[in-house]
């Protein structure tokens, strides 16, 4: 009979449903563990308990720190789709539309998407393994020592930054966005005038869709502060595990934006 075990034991399908059954496990115990921590999070923020000068610490970090290189995937995917879009509609006789077009897919998806992947390779993981290696190196133990909540001091600036400055984040790269890809509509086809294109972002672009934007947006900034700072917080051991904290933080916040933006999709415009 041990013999049996053991062959089985051996197999490729056995491995990987080892696998998926720790993964599945792991996927419980990390989210749970979000949940609590994000409950705790929101007594501190309703109560009070916050310090402003770690927030705008926090939020010139999550900001300025972050603006360049936001502001470059935003406006090089913006031109990119109007490289490709502007010459098909002027053929196809909208190249009234193409302003309005740009402006939807920047404003309602694209610029909001990619702020958010920007903010988790750049700030995300930052945020992640600086906790992390505050947690192998005992410094988050001595602060439970000297009273002072870990919860409050490093989750609460962060994730309050994160919500407050993602927004602003979105609108300037998503603006910049749209003002470029009209910049390239003109080059390309030279039918496409930069009063028509204004025009058609007036007429394209509604004030709900900025208002969603924005809510969508603080939700995503909320979410990768959060995660990033509760997958560094889980870390354990030394510098390998500061590593997987990281990578863990990027996946997860990955994860979590596009969920966030199918519910956003799905109560707004489905």
């Amino acid at each position: 009979m041990k013999r049996i075990e053991y062959f089985i034991t051996q197999t490729a399908t056995y491995q990987f449903a080892r696998i998926i059954r720790a993964q599945t496990f792991d996927f419980f115990e990390t989210f749970g563990r979000m949940a609590i921590r994000f409950i705790e999070v929101l007594k501190y923020i309703l109560t009070g308990q916050f310090s402003y000068k770690h927030i705008m610490e926090q939020s010139a970090h999550f900001a300025i720190d972050s603006l360049p290189i936001t502001l470059t995937i935003v406006s090089m995917t913006s031109i990119i789709l109007a490289v490709q879009i502007a010459p098909e509609m002027v053929k196809q006789g909208g190249g009234n539309f193409i302003g309005g077009l740009l402006a939807i897919v920047t404003v309602r998806e694209m610029g909001t998407i990619m702020t958010g992947f920007a903010i988790i390779s750049m700030i995300g993981s930052s945020m992640a393994s600086e906790i992390a290696t505050m947690k192998v190196t005992d410094q988050v133990s001595a602060m439970k020592v000297l009273h002072v909540s870990p919860i409050k001091y490093l989750f609460v600036p962060r994730i309050i930054a994160g919500a407050l400055m993602m927004p602003l984040i979105a609108t300037v790269s998503s603006t910049v966005g749209v003002f470029c890809g009209g910049f390239v509509s003109s080059l390309t086809s030279p039918e496409v005038t930069g009063l028509c294109f204004i025009n058609s972002v007036k007429l394209g672009l509604y004030n709900r869709d900025i208002g969603i934007m924005l809510l969508k947006a603080s939700c995503f900034g909320a979410a990768i502060a959060h995660i990033s700072s509760s997958c560094g917080y889980d870390a354990e051991g030394g510098a390998k595990s500061v590593g997987i904290a990281t990578t863990k933080a990027v996946v997860w916040s990955f994860i979590a934006i596009v969920i966030i933006d199918y519910i956003f999709a799905l109560i707004f415009y489905f």
